[in-house]
């Protein structure tokens, strides 16, 4: 098929009514803030866990793998937890950890600590957090970081799953109506994240036993990334902003919808 002859049943946007534009726009837009504050998340989840403050490579590869010299109780406060705490404090937990985590220097240094910025959150009202109330419950997190455990590798793989699939799908679905050529190009701008969230997630799992694996995890979150701008901002330009492609010029004038 040539770029002159359109498949019939492609509706480009400005043959969509109004109504359904908006809407299109309306989701684009609200997609495209949850998608950079989910980004924001993952950058302040991860990054500072090898002791930068820019997020890394091997940030990744602690998070999955775990650290070869940090206990689980220091890559937490180096990583997700690191903004809960003043640094004083912070600075305060980790030397008794390494110290031994004696209890007697527990309940003199750090206990006050752990009272007053954590158990608000870490206590055993909650389930879905680790109790940090006692000494014996902190000191079961002094043990060596091995990263993040299968059980919650499962529970956050299907959730991004079901999540991003939903997300790429609608966006796909409006990108559809997008004027591209060669249409092996828009396909593949359409196809690419679904095969980059398939990627990422077994990654997470691989990184694990080999750490180079991270760089997968990373080369597939820009790809979706890529993709998902790619789609937003053709979509956003040809519905509002570009004038329709000349191999639709006829078919818009005959139906009274070429702008001039």
């Amino acid at each position: 098929m040539t770029p002159s002859q359109p498949h019939p049943l492609y509706l480009h946007f400005r043959e969509l009514p109004m109504s359904l534009r908006v809407a299109y726009t309306g989701t684009l837009l609200v997609l495209s803030v949850g998608y950079l504050f989910s980004m924001l998340y993952i950058f302040s989840s991860h990054a500072g866990r090898d002791g930068e403050p820019m997020f890394s490579v091997d940030d990744l590869i602690i998070a999955y793998s775990g650290s070869k010299s940090d206990t689980r109780l220091e890559a937490a406060l180096k990583g997700p937890m690191a903004g809960m705490l003043p640094e004083g404090d912070r600075a305060k937990i980790i030397a008794w950890v390494r110290s031994g985590a004696e209890e007697a220097e527990y309940t003199a240094t750090v206990a006050a600590i752990f009272a007053q910025r954590c158990v608000s959150c870490h206590a055993s009202t909650n389930p879905h957090l680790i109790n940090l109330t006692t000494y014996a419950e902190v000191s079961e997190m002094v043990d060596l970081d091995t990263g993040m455990d299968i059980y919650t590798m499962v529970r956050v793989s299907h959730t991004h799953l079901l999540g991003l699939t939903f997300l790429f799908f609608i966006v796909g679905i409006i990108f559809s109506h997008a004027y591209l050529r060669p249409v092996w190009l828009k396909c593949t701008i359409i196809g690419l994240p679904f095969a980059a969230i398939f990627c990422d997630i077994i990654s997470w799992y691989l990184t694990k036993m080999v750490a180079a694996f991270a760089y997968v995890v990373i080369a597939s979150g820009g790809l979706m990334g890529l993709s998902f701008g790619t789609m937003v901002v053709v979509s956003l330009l040809q519905m509002w902003v570009l004038r329709p492609p000349e191999a639709l010029a006829d078919r818009l004038s005959q139906d009274g919808l070429l702008i001039p």
